[in-house]
């Protein structure tokens, strides 16, 4: 049985998803329904939950306010918010589980089923960590993504990520250790995730991290030679957009 708690300000949204939980989520207990980020700091401290349903936007204080003074997590963390905006690009980073208002109970059941994975591997934790970490960094080059994999997940840093390609449905990391990842997710998902950490999509096939461009060979779109010896053809299309980034300085 998964213990959890659930933090909103909005009492009917509390009542709705404690309903949707008692009836699809029968290894899940609320234990605690907390209606401040006071309020939701003593439920943890008490009850020790292993999961934390959190609205992101509240009056007083924001959800992220609530996890930064948190002193050991040790629970995942359950995102429910109205507003699809800045903040979901911080969560994708982490692949922390979320869920937009109104809540859909396939997404609520399939974000309670990932958690009890991640638990019976004792990785309980590791997304909102990563989180609040790349919060705290003082540059985008000290931020770290999970990557979601076939058999679990995979924390690296964003500066250690060379350059990614297309495959099929997944897309393969490819790092400055020569090494490559083959990711559960599409390779326009990244390109509009990294779309503000350095990385461009020079090609249908390949997405780039910039600060590992070493050489450009001009031509009818050119190719780029990466950091890790990988030669990446550019698109002609993609050619005067690369460009700009160059004559920008990055």
């Amino acid at each position: 049985m998964l213990k959890a708690i659930i933090v909103d300000d909005e009492k009917i949204s509390r009542d709705i998803l404690n309903d949707y939980l008692v009836k699809y989520c029968r290894d899940v207990e609320v234990l605690d329904q907390c209606d401040s980020v006071q309020a939701g700091l003593l439920a943890i401290d008490k009850h020790q939950p292993d999961i934390v349903f959190l609205d992101v936007e509240m009056p007083k204080g924001n959800g992220f306010d609530l996890l930064e003074q948190v002193k050991d997590i040790s629970f995942e963390t359950v995102f429910v918010t109205a507003f699809d905006n800045y903040a979901i690009q911080a969560l994708n980073y982490s692949a922390a589980y979320y869920i937009l208002k109104p809540v859909s109970i396939d997404e609520l059941v399939a974000a309670v089923e990932k958690i009890k994975a991640q638990k019976q591997k004792n990785a309980a934790g590791v997304h909102t960590k990563v989180l609040l970490e790349n919060m705290k960094a003082r540059s985008i080059d000290q931020h770290k993504i999970v990557l979601p994999l076939q058999d679990g997940f995979e924390v690296v840093s964003l500066k250690d990520v060379v350059h990614c390609d297309a495959h099929d449905n997944f897309t393969d990391f490819h790092f400055v250790s020569k090494q490559k990842m083959m990711i559960c997710r599409t390779l326009k998902f990244y390109e509009e995730l990294l779309a503000e950490s350095g990385f461009v999509r020079v090609h249908k096939s390949h997405l780039v991290n910039l600060e590992h461009v070493q050489k450009y060979k001009k031509g009818k779109g050119g190719q780029l030679t990466m950091s890790n010896g990988s030669v990446i053809d550019v698109s002609p299309n993609k050619k005067d957009e690369l460009m700009q980034y160059f004559e920008k300085g990055k």
